[in-house]
C-alpha cells in the first residue's frame, strides 16, 4: 500500500541540531527508504514525477531539502562532506538506521562523501550523471557556465543543459518540463542568492583533488549502480566510466541519445533499472 504521491506529499519538518529541514516521504509504508539528493540550486520539486512515483511503487521515498536550501533553515555549506554531515543530522533526527541512496549530479558528490564518512547508513547507492572529485572536465558544453548561472532557468535553459540536441531528445525533455510542473500547492521555494553561492562553492572544491585522483572511489563499498546520457555536456560522460572504473562493485548503464537528464527522458526504464537493483536479493543479479 502506497501514501500520497509526488504531487500530494506534504512538506514536513524535523529540527536537527538548531536547523529546520524540509522533507516529503510518500511511497510504501515499509522498506529500506530511498533517500533522493538533487541537482546543482534544486529542492523538492525540482525531481520528476515519473521517476519519483515510480521508484516510490515499492518503497517509502524521501525528498529532503538540505540546509539553506529550498523550505529548509540555516545555511549552505560550502563542501560536500558539509551536506553529507546535514545528511546524517537529519537521518539521525528521522530515526533511520539505514537507507538507499540516489545521488543526482551535485547530489551524487554529497552521496560519494555520504558513503566514505558514513557507510553504515547506506545499503546501495545509485549514481547519476555525477563524477567523481577532480573529475574530467573535457567535454563540457561551451554555453552550460553561462546558462546554468541564470538568475531563473526556462525551459529552453533545461533543454540546452540536460537533453541531447535531437528533437526527440527535446520533445521528451519539454514534456519533462511539464511533469516537472504539475505539483501546484505546497511548491519548494527556489534557492536564494546565498544558498546558490554556497552551492557553487561546493562545486569548486569538488573540482580540486585530494590526495591520489579517484583512489577513494576504491573505498566505496556498497553496491552502485552508475547512470548518465551517452552526451551529458553538464557532467561530461567520460565522469560516469570513471566512476564505474573506480568503484569496486559497480555497473554502468549508459542511456542512448540523452544527456545530463537521461533518467527524465528514460524515466521509466530508468525506474525499471533502479527498482530491479534496490529489490534484488544480490546487485546486478
Amino acid at each position: 500500500m502506497t501514501t500520497h504521491a509526488h504531487q500530494t506529499a506534504p512538506t514536513q519538518y524535523i529540527e536537527a541540531e538548531g536547523v529546520r529541514y524540509a522533507y516529503r516521504r510518500f511511497g510504501t509504508e515499509t522498506g529500506v527508504p530511498l533517500l533522493m539528493l538533487p541537482h546543482f540550486r534544486a529542492g523538492m520539486d525540482h525531481w520528476d514525477p515519473l521517476v519519483t512515483n515510480g521508484l516510490a511503487a515499492n518503497r517509502p521515498v524521501i525528498l529532503f531539502d538540505n540546509a539553506g536550501i529550498g523550505a529548509s533553515g540555516g545555511e549552505t555549506p560550502e563542501s560536500a562532506e558539509g551536506f553529507a554531515e546535514n545528511v546524517v543530522r537529519f537521518l539521525t533526527a528521522m530515526g533511520l538506521a539505514e537507507i538507499d541512496l540516489l545521488g543526482f549530479s551535485v547530489g551524487g558528490y554529497v552521496s560519494q562523501a555520504l558513503v566514505l564518512a558514513r557507510p553504515d547508513l547506506v545499503r546501495r547507492l545509485i549514481l547519476v550523471g555525477t563524477k567523481p572529485r577532480a573529475g574530467e572536465m573535457e567535454g563540457l558544453g561551451e554555453r552550460v557556465p553561462e546558462v546554468a548561472d541564470h538568475d531563473v532557468l526556462t525551459e529552453d535553459d533545461y533543454l540546452y543543459l540536460f537533453f541531447s540536441p535531437s528533437e526527440a531528445s527535446r520533445a521528451t525533455g519539454r514534456e519533462f518540463w511539464k511533469r516537472r510542473h504539475a505539483r501546484t500547492q505546497d511548491v519548494d521555494p527556489e534557492s536564494g542568492p546565498d544558498s546558490v553561492r554556497g552551492q557553487n562553492a561546493l562545486r569548486a572544491d569538488w573540482n580540486t583533488a585530494r590526495g591520489k585522483r579517484f583512489e577513494e572511489l576504491r573505498g566505496i563499498s556498497q553496491p552502485t549502480l552508475v547512470v548518465n546520457g551517452n552526451n551529458d555536456i553538464m557532467v561530461p560522460t567520460i565522469n560516469s566510466w570513471i566512476l564505474s572504473q573506480y568503484i569496486p562493485n559497480s555497473q554502468l548503464i549508459i542511456f542512448p541519445d540523452s544527456g545530463h537528464g537521461s533518467l527524465f527522458q528514460y524515466a521509466e526504464l530508468f525506474c525499471s533499472y533502479a527498482a530491479r537493483f534496490l529489490d534484488a536479493e544480490f546487485p546486478f543479479s
